[in-house]
């Protein structure tokens, strides 16, 4: 199974959740896993969607509690590391696809490319030529999933 790392912002609009939402069935809908951050916003939005195909999400958990993980995470990694958990979304990712996003998911970004894991983009920081930009949700998956097949 593919794992396709999903960061954006924790606080978003209704319309990045829907495409995070979209993103997520898309994940699903191609037998991947979702990883994320677990918590709200597009991370939320990702597990649902994933969640509404009966896709496998898992939350890596900022916290020390998995209760703080959204309803829609299968299987939450408890780290208590905060922001540092970045790390561990984008090492567990085959492929990331940032929606939006502020500096944690700028943060996520950088450690992605540095590690050389491929990142898509969709409204998201435009950077740098390395982030490949996705045209909506159904792009950037096929996209994702192309890039680890290479």
């Amino acid at each position: 199974m593919k794992r396709i790392g999903v960061i954006g912002d924790a606080v978003c609009s209704e319309k990045i959740m829907g495409l995070a939402e979209e993103v997520g069935r898309e994940i699903a809908k191609r037998k991947g896993v979702l990883i994320c951050g677990g918590l709200t916003g597009v991370m939320e939005g990702a597990a649902r969607g994933a969640k509404k195909e009966g896709g496998l999400t898992i939350g890596i958990i900022p916290s020390e509690s998995a209760d703080d993980a959204n309803p829609f995470i299968d299987i939450p990694i408890v780290t208590g590391l905060r922001d540092a958990r970045n790390v561990i979304v984008v090492r567990s990712s085959e492929a990331i696809i940032a929606i939006q996003g502020k500096y944690g998911t700028l943060s996520e970004i950088a450690f992605a490319l540095k590690f050389k894991v491929p990142v898509i983009g969709l409204h998201t920081w435009d950077i740098t030529q390395d982030i490949i930009i996705a045209s909506n949700a159904v792009d950037a998956v096929d996209k994702a999933f192309n890039l680890i097949q290479c």
